[in-house]
């Protein structure tokens, strides 16, 4: 029996405009009198979460920044912090780089160091507490991760000169435009195994949805893995299924629905 639902953001629980669908909130609330928790696992900030989901955050479980800072219902539960000073060799290493800009994401804010407009339009949708500030090497917070903003692409451009990293740090290709540097143990499937194991919850008990390279460990470590059907070739590759419908068919809680979870959408379906 399911006991845990756990779903990525970007892509696969949101449409392409990032909004939820209006059947979220009736599906939630069934699952939850039927024992099943819902909760979400983001690249996103915990305040963009929260904000997203202010209605019932009182009993959501929020896996953010990749996994780095798990909270449920209100209280911190978990973090992996990045080392400080590997965060300022990735930002002089960033700020090298052609097209791209940088975010520094932190416990209490994310940060970065140029007020331009567009930029700061385009990442809003993702934190919502974001502060300019003049060098993030000079900020004082606990680091969760070094997000580069490439608007090249990830994979064709900034992603190579990060990949000498892997061994020591964690670098995830977290969408065409963002790459997150973490902790070398911060990623979904870490976190939730570890949440799996306070919460006394089995990876048969977890059914997981994502579509993008860092969800590969949260697809790898799960027994219900579901690859979202506009999923990246590879995540496609390390999940047991794949779903029937893309995000903007509302894929998952089609999925939902179709594995018997909610009786009352399962006789529609």
């Amino acid at each position: 029996m399911i006991k845990l639902i756990v779903t990525d953001m970007d892509g696969t629980l949101l449409n392409d405009q990032h909004e939820i669908h209006p059947d979220f909130w009736k599906i939630e609330e069934e699952l939850t009198k039927k024992g099943i928790m819902f909760s979400v696992a983001s690249g996103r900030q915990f305040y963009n979460l929260e904000s997203k989901f202010e209605r019932i955050k009182e009993r959501m479980l929020f896996f953010a920044e990749n996994g780095t800072y798990v909270l449920h219902k209100g209280k911190e539960l978990y973090i992996n912090s990045l080392d400080a000073k590997a965060a300022r060799e990735f930002i002089d290493i960033g700020r090298k780089l052609e097209d791209t800009q940088l975010i520094l994401c932190g416990k209490e804010s994310a940060y970065i160091e140029y007020n331009d407009e567009e930029f700061i339009r385009e990442i809003k949708q993702y934190y919502e507490r974001l502060i300019v500030v003049k060098d993030l090497k000079e900020v004082e917070d606990t680091i969760l991760k070094v997000t580069i903003c490439d608007y090249r692409g990830v994979e064709a451009n900034s992603y190579h000169s990060f990949k000498s990293f892997e061994n020591d740090f964690k670098v995830a290709i977290a969408a065409d435009i963002f790459l997150d540097i973490t902790s070398r143990t911060a990623n979904k499937g870490n976190a939730i195994k570890g949440i799996q194991k306070e919460l006394n919850i089995t990876p048969e008990e977890t059914l997981v949805f994502g579509d993008y390279l860092n969800d590969l460990e949260m697809m790898q470590n799960t027994t219900n893995s579901y690859a979202m059907k506009n999923a990246h070739p590879e995540i496609i590759l390390a999940s047991k299924f794949i779903t029937a419908f893309s995000n903007n068919e509302n894929g998952v809680l089609k999925t939902i629905a179709q594995l018997g979870l909610l009786e009352e959408l399962s006789e529609k379906s």
